[in-house]
C-alpha cells in the first residue's frame, strides 16, 4: 500500500509540475511573440490556435481510450509549437501584404490562400508519419502511442480551425482599427 500511494503521489507531481511547465512555455512564447512582433495583439491572435488544439487533444484521447500520462502532455507541448508556426505563417504574411499597401480584407484572403499549402504540408507530414506510432504498428510503439496520438488529434483540429479562427480573428482585431482610420 505505501508503494502504491507512493507512486500515485509521484504521478500527481509529475503532471502539476508538467502543468506549470506548461503554462510557462505558453507565457515566454507569447514574450517572445511580443518581441519579434513589436504587438501585444498579434501574438495572442497566433496564440488563439492552442486552445482548439488542446480540444482535440482531450477528444482523441477519450475516443481511443488512451488516459493522460506524461507521453500524451509531451504530445501537447509539441503539438504547441506546430499550431503556433502554423499560426505564425499566416500573421506574418499578413502583416508583409499590410505593410505593402493591401487592406486588412484583401491581405488576410490573400495570406489564407498563398499560406494554406505549406500549413497542410507540414500538418499533413506528421500525421502521416505519426499515424504507425498512434496505431502501435511497430516494436516498442506501445509506449509511444499516447504522445502520436495528442499530436494527431490535436493537430488534425488545430489545423481546420487555424485556417479559420486566426484570419477571422485578424479581420475584427484589425477591420477595425482600419475602419475608423
Amino acid at each position: 500500500m505505501l508503494f502504491r500511494s507512493g507512486m500515485v503521489q509521484g504521478m500527481r507531481d509529475s503532471f502539476t509540475s508538467f502543468g506549470l511547465g506548461l503554462v510557462l512555455a505558453v507565457v515566454l512564447l507569447y514574450l517572445i511573440l511580443v518581441a519579434q512582433f513589436r504587438s501585444f495583439l498579434d501574438p495572442f491572435i497566433i496564440l488563439l490556435a492552442v486552445p482548439p488544439g488542446i480540444t482535440g487533444v482531450l477528444a482523441t484521447l477519450y475516443w481511443t481510450g488512451t488516459t493522460l500520462n506524461v507521453m500524451s502532455l509531451m504530445g501537447v507541448v509539441m503539438l504547441v509549437g506546430i499550431a503556433v508556426s502554423n499560426s505564425i505563417l499566416i500573421v506574418e504574411f499578413t502583416r508583409h501584404l499590410r505593410e505593402e499597401g493591401m487592406a486588412v480584407r484583401e491581405a488576410v484572403a490573400m495570406a489564407c490562400r498563398v499560406r494554406l499549402r505549406p500549413v497542410l504540408m507540414t500538418s499533413l507530414a506528421t500525421i502521416i508519419g505519426l499515424l504507425p506510432m498512434a496505431l502501435k504498428l511497430g516494436e516498442g510503439s506501445e509506449a509511444y502511442a499516447p504522445l502520436a496520438r495528442a499530436i494527431l488529434g490535436g493537430l488534425g483540429v488545430s489545423v481546420v480551425l487555424t485556417v479559420l479562427l486566426v484570419p477571422a480573428a485578424y479581420v475584427l482585431a484589425y477591420g477595425r482599427k482600419e475602419a475608423n482610420a
